[in-house]
């Protein structure tokens, strides 16, 4: 064999194609990152998840406009904000952007891919739960500059967060599978602004009348922000029935969307 030959076959063999899909791994994350970034991006979701808490924190904190009772008014508003956040990027964020996802094709392409659809919907997840990170990051140093002192256990702080993901992210993937994507932006913004009136992330669920203020307990973002206020505020211990309303929903949630979720 000549040495032009050689080099030939050598190269043939370093260059040659390799089929098949990446490992699993490989491609949620890439998804997962592709999803952050088109996320971040977004105008509208920016405003949710990151402009109307850190107004809400800093208005409400420094303007002495609702009761929340004694003590500083940070204390009681930091977990509801933070609990806010949680909403507005699980249900809120991902039901519109997987609604017109969902409306434009997206998902019915990738569908197709390799990527198999349970790791488009973790891809998904992760990055929501990325996103949820620098939320509460962001939301924390403000509240640290506004005199907020925190308290209670950063495991149950932890587990309500991630019991709200889940529920919120459930909810918002069932809202998304199931209407349009214009009833679906429509529905998802009027439930965020419904729940942040009543849901006690600002008005404390007393200053309702008693039988609306023990259905609204019910909700996901009331046990979420009440949860995160007993440990965070008071210092309690592990808030094991705002912790198990959330779990119920979040089984509800994600059971739903997993029956009755369509790609097309």
């Amino acid at each position: 064999m000549s040495v032009s030959e050689s080099a030939r076959t050598s190269t043939a063999k370093t260059y040659a194609p390799k089929p098949g899909a990446a490992p699993l791994s490989r491609m949620i994350g890439a998804q997962a990152a592709l999803e952050t970034r088109m996320l971040l991006r977004n105008g509208e979701q920016l405003l949710l998840t990151v402009v109307i808490p850190t107004l809400l924190l800093t208005l409400f904190s420094t303007v002495d406009i609702v009761d929340t009772g004694s003590g500083e008014a940070v204390d009681f508003l930091a977990p509801g904000v933070l609990a806010l956040a949680v909403m507005s990027t699980a249900f809120t964020g991902q039901a519109i952007a997987t609604g017109f996802e969902r409306r434009y094709g997206v998902l019915k392409r990738l569908a197709s891919s390799p990527l198999p659809r349970w790791g488009l919907m973790a891809a998904k997840t992760l990055s929501v739960l990325v996103t949820e990170i620098l939320q509460v990051v962001l939301l924390t140093v403000i509240a640290f500059a506004l005199g907020w002192s925190p308290h209670g256990n950063p495991l149950a702080v932890l587990l309500l967060l991630v019991l709200g993901t889940a529920a919120f992210s459930g909810l918002g993937l069932l809202m998304a599978g199931t209407l349009k994507a214009e009833a679906t932006l429509a529905a998802a913004n009027l439930v965020f602004l419904l729940l942040l009136v009543g849901g006690g992330v600002i008005v404390p669920l007393d200053r309702f009348p008693e039988a609306a203020g023990t259905v609204l307990g019910l909700l996901p973002i009331s046990a979420l922000s009440d949860g995160l206020r007993s440990v965070l505020q008071h210092g309690a211990g592990m808030p094991w029935g705002d912790l198990g309303i959330l779990g119920a929903w979040a089984v509800l949630g994600l059971g739903a969307a997993a029956r009755f979720f369509r790609w097309e």
